[in-house]
């Protein structure tokens, strides 16, 4: 893993008109002046969102190189490095939260991922896009398949929390979105939120 220095003295203020839906419901589940890793952690929104509204200790690790630069010129401090293989080098109990942000399913192997984040950190945020939503479902019964996606895993609400619930993790709380807001029409539940929701965040103790 290599730890990116700070390229300017000053960060730069990199915030886009309005977080992401996903991000807002993470920032509530953040305690304030927590240490939080970020997996995946993209351009580092998250991390500066979290920095100014939890007071928290951020870092981020992100496999791209020019994201991982975006990170630093935001002011976040990141590592550059393979999730699958380098979060075996964290120590155990480093952070209260690790964080996937809609990166969990881009792994080719997502349980020992959990797994590594459920020893690194006291707690596990993760946010999913749901297959499952009615319109997915609509899309596979007309068609046939389900359109083409980047992700390599594909993870309904109930999917995910029944695999959470395998590697034992307590599910301490699940927030249902649907166009980018925390709620969904008649989510009120696992099974409803399977049809409505567009994605969910959950919040996870090992």
């Amino acid at each position: 893993m290599a730890q990116l220095e700070l390229v300017h003295p000053t960060p730069l203020e990199l915030t886009s008109a309005e977080p992401r839906g996903d991000h807002l419901v993470i920032s509530q589940m953040v305690s304030d002046g927590a240490r939080v890793l970020d997996v995946g952690c993209g351009d580092g929104a998250l991390l500066q969102l979290l920095k100014r509204e939890c007071n928290a200790r951020v870092r981020g690790l992100e496999i791209d190189a020019n994201k991982a630069h975006r990170c630093v010129v935001r002011g976040m401090s990141v590592v550059q490095g393979d999730a699958e293989r380098d979060l075996g080098e964290f120590p155990s109990g480093a952070f209260e939260y690790v964080v996937f942000s809609r990166t969990l399913q881009h792994f080719r192997r997502p349980q020992a991922a959990l797994k590594q984040a459920g020893r690194i950190g006291q707690q596990v945020i993760v946010s999913i896009t749901n297959a499952g939503r009615w319109d997915k479902r609509a899309e596979l019964l007309t068609k046939g398949r389900l359109g083409q996606s980047e992700h390599l895993q594909r993870y309904t609400v109930r999917d995910f929390a029944e695999l959470a619930r395998e590697m034992r993790f307590t599910i301490e709380r699940a927030v249902p979105l649907s166009r980018g807001h925390a709620g969904a029409p008649f989510a009120k539940t696992i099974w409803r939120a399977n049809w409505f929701a567009e994605e969910a965040v959950f919040l996870l103790t090992p």
